[in-house]
């Protein structure tokens, strides 16, 4: 078994262990608080960020673009059908640029705003950044919030999948961040029904199910976080 250092309200480290969870592989997972700045967590990873898996021979992997290329190079290519890239470039490609668009685009102008604020500050100490939220940097969150929905709600209603026909990365991409977002309850589903019905899809499969017993210490989740129908 793997072992993948991560946060539970990453949506990059949400994001790898949905992948691992589609070819049906565990995960030891050990949760890390990156502020902190463990010798040991920064021996593995210098930059101190995650996630980070410690493949085959205890060899750190980091980021999770880059866990997902070594996944599918060593399980994806064999998974024909079910494999979450696609054999052709173009396809691939789209399925980059929306798994980018939601672990960075959608990170840099929402989730990683209201995650720090929300969820990390309170529990930080001052010497590493915590104390109380930054009101200013919530509202620019969450006015961020609705392009990102549009957006989804675009494609979902638009395509099968966010990419085309199956699940890929970019679903799963999608899928992480707006979990994290809907266990905040920043999420008002009624005004993006393509989406919604998108995310009950993905919400639905066994990959999803560990990321619905995820808690966060004096956090809960939004009431219908964990409901396959909400």
């Amino acid at each position: 078994m793997l072992t993948l250092f991560h946060h539970p309200m990453f949506a990059t480290c949400r994001f790898v262990r949905l992948a691992f969870g589609e070819y049906g592989e565990e995960l030891a997972l050990i949760e890390e608080k990156p502020w902190t700045r463990r010798k040991e967590f920064l021996a593995l990873n210098p930059a101190g960020t995650l996630p980070i898996l410690l493949a085959e021979g205890d060899v750190p992997i980091v980021g999770a673009m880059v866990i997902a290329e070594y996944l599918d190079e060593t399980r994806g290519v064999l998974k024909r059908d079910k494999r979450l890239f696609a054999e052709d470039p173009m396809q691939r490609a789209e399925i980059r640029r929306l798994t980018d668009w939601y672990l960075a685009k959608a990170e840099s102008e929402v989730t990683r705003h209201l995650v720090r604020e929300r969820v990390l500050k309170p529990v930080m100490p001052e010497t590493a950044g915590g104390g109380s939220p930054d009101s200013a940097a919530i509202r620019a969150a969450r006015a961020n919030i609705r392009q990102h929905m549009k957006y989804t709600n675009w494609l979902a209603g638009t395509r099968h999948w966010l990419a085309g026909n199956k699940v890929t990365y970019a679903d799963l991409a999608a899928a992480a961040t707006l979990s994290v977002l809907d266990y905040l309850g920043e999420i008002d589903w009624r005004e993006h029904s393509a989406a919604r019905e998108w995310y009950t899809r993905v919400k639905s499969r066994p990959s999803f199910r560990p990321l619905l017993s995820d808690r966060v210490r004096g956090l809960s989740p939004v009431s219908h976080y964990a409901d396959l129908d909400f």
